[in-house]
């Protein structure tokens, strides 16, 4: 769509007065049609709807990298894990039935150290590969070369 020169908005030193019925102000209010009770989406000063701005791909990822590197808070939530360590601890010890809240933390720590540690390997296939997409081959690759394919 082509650019169009806006008309300049006249001012003149008149105002009107606030008993004659019209504004205090000198300048032409601008109507855009009806007004949504919400809230509308901000507009140009042509009246065109902006568009939001978008990043390009991968910038936000790097973004959350960044974030989580700095962090050092869990990020696996606590609630779900637990529920996952009693199913298998009931699974493979059914007599063992209360864990200590240090002991699922150690153990929650553990696992993302774990996993963090496998992610590092599998990209490290990935770039060997000349790819910058993970895949699930880089992980199967990366525990056989670390010797971790065994569960045990």
């Amino acid at each position: 769509m082509a650019r169009t020169k806006q008309p300049a908005v006249r001012r003149t030193g008149r105002r009107k007065s606030a008993a004659a019925g019209g504004t205090p102000t000198s300048t032409p209010q601008r109507s855009s049609g009806t007004k949504s009770p919400g809230g509308a989406p901000p507009t140009s000063r042509a009246g065109h709807a902006q568009k939001k701005r978008r990043n390009r791909p991968g910038t936000v990822a790097l973004r959350e990298i960044r974030k989580y590197q700095k962090s050092w808070n869990l990020l696996i939530p606590a609630a779900p894990f637990i529920r996952t360590v009693r199913e298998v601890t009931s699974s493979i010890a059914p007599d063992i039935s209360r864990w200590q809240a240090e002991a699922l933390v150690a153990l929650q720590e553990a696992a993302e150290d774990f996993i963090v540690q496998m992610f590092e390997e599998a990209m490290l296939c990935a770039i060997h590969a000349k790819r910058v997409t993970l895949m699930k081959k880089d992980f199967e690759l990366a525990r056989r070369i670390g010797g971790k394919g065994q569960p045990w």
